[in-house]
C-alpha cells in the first residue's frame, strides 16, 4: 500500500498541538528517561514503542473506564484505547525530532496506529497493546501491526498519514464520559 502524507510539509509530522503535547513536562520527561539508554534514534524509536505498547494499558484489556485523548494524560494515568496510545507515542517520537504520522485501519470500526518515518519512508506501527492472539512489534523491515484486514469483510489499511488526529477520532474521545460510552460511539468510517 502507497502511504500518502496529508500535509507534503514534513515538518508538520514534527509540530506540537493540543493532543500531540510533545512539550508538556510529563512528556518530556518519559522522553528523557527513555533517551538515556540508547544510541540512536532508530533505539529511542523502538524503545518508545515498546513504553507505549508494554507500559501504558489498553483500557479495554485492563477494563479502565477512563478515556485519554492527550498525549500528556495518557502516559501520566497509564491507559489508553488505541488512538490515546497512538497520540502517546507520537508525542515521545516527535519529542526527539522523529516525524510521526497518525493513520488508521478500518477493522469494522476505525483502529489507529503510527507511521514514523526513517531511511526516506514511512513505517507503520501499532502501539496497542499485546495479548493473546496479538503480538505488534516494532520494526522498519515490514509490518508488524496488531491486526491484518480482512478485505472479504470489508476491512482495509487507510493510507492517509495525518499530521494532527483526525476529527471524528478526537471528537468521539472527548466527548466520551466513560470507556463504555466510547466504545459505543467509536467512529465507522473516517469522511
Amino acid at each position: 500500500m502507497q502511504l500518502i502524507q496529508e500535509n507534503p510539509d514534513l515538518s508538520a509530522y514534527l509540530a506540537a498541538d493540543e493532543t500531540i503535547d510533545h512539550h508538556h513536562p510529563v512528556v518530556r520527561e518519559v522522553s528523557a528517561r527513555l533517551a538515556v539508554d540508547v544510541q540512536d534514534s532508530y533505539e529511542y524509536a523502538r524503545a518508545a514503542f515498546e513504553y507505549v505498547r508494554d507500559r501504558i494499558t489498553h483500557s479495554q484489556d485492563a477494563d479502565d473506564p477512563r478515556v485519554t485523548w492527550r498525549a500528556s494524560d495518557v502516559l501520566e494515568q497509564g491507559t489508553g484505547i488505541c488512538y490515546a496510545k497512538a497520540h502517546a507515542l507520537a508525542a515521545l517520537l516527535r519529542a526527539e525530532d522523529i516525524p510521526t504520522a497518525l493513520c488508521y485501519q478500518y477493522l469494522g470500526v476505525v483502529h489507529g496506529l503510527v507511521a514514523v518515518r526513517f531511511q526516506g519512508a514511512w513505517h507503520r506501527q501499532d502501539p496497542r497493546g499485546n495479548k493473546p492472539g496479538v503480538d505488534a512489534r516494532f520494526s522498519l523491515a515490514g509490518e508488524c501491526l496488531a491486526f491484518t484486514p480482512d478485505p472479504s469483510s470489508n476491512e482495509m489499511d487507510l493510507p492517509v498519514l495525518y499530521a494532527a488526529p483526525h476529527p471524528t477520532v478526537l471528537r468521539a474521545l472527548r466527548d466520551a464520559p466513560d470507556r463504555s460510552h466510547l466504545w459505543r460511539t467509536l467512529p465507522a468510517v473516517l469522511p
